[in-house]
């Protein structure tokens, strides 16, 4: 499969399922922003879940917090729940070297201590630097290192994805 033909949405629709396999009757969905974010969106609605989800930022426990700076989408964490016991399920776009998901994962132990943590993607892109894997992956494709894979979304709400290099 290249790059090119990834169709997001349809990727979405497997991630619906997956997700709803994965749902226990206490589970809370936080995206990681910001394609994460746009996925927890979405999937609360078309789930017709209870409640709201949550946002959670990676950027005060990136471990290159000194190259990057904080990110420039201004967005930032809002758990709109008690962390504490929760079970918790995290959406992210795209995983690669597993990076931002320690940092998340440092960022929720913040607020609290939940009973589990299980994580679902878009998109595994392979090449972890940390021992980080996901629970639910729409699809598992290969990607040069010198090339990003992001999540876009349109004004309509649907995704697309943008190939570029690093």
């Amino acid at each position: 499969m290249t790059m090119l033909s990834l169709d997001a949405e349809a990727l979405y629709g497997e991630l619906r399922r997956g997700v709803q396999q994965m749902l226990g009757a206490d589970t809370r969905l936080v995206g990681i922003t910001s394609g994460g974010a746009w996925l927890a969106e979405r999937l609360q609605k078309d789930l017709g879940l209870a409640g709201a989800h949550g946002q959670i930022s990676s950027a005060m426990h990136r471990d290159d917090f000194a190259k990057r700076g904080l990110s420039g989408s201004g967005a930032h964490t809002q758990l709109p729940f008690d962390i504490a016991g929760a079970q918790v399920l995290l959406l992210d776009d795209v995983l690669y070297t597993g990076r931002t998901i320690r940092a998340v994962i440092n960022e929720l132990f913040d607020y609290g201590r939940p009973a589990s943590v299980k994580l679902a993607v878009l998109v595994d892109r392979g090449g972890r630097e940390l021992p980080i894997q996901p629970d639910f992956a729409a699809a598992r494709v290969s990607l040069p290192a010198s090339q990003s894979l992001e999540l876009a979304r349109a004004a309509d709400g649907r995704f697309s994805f943008k190939v570029e290099p690093n």
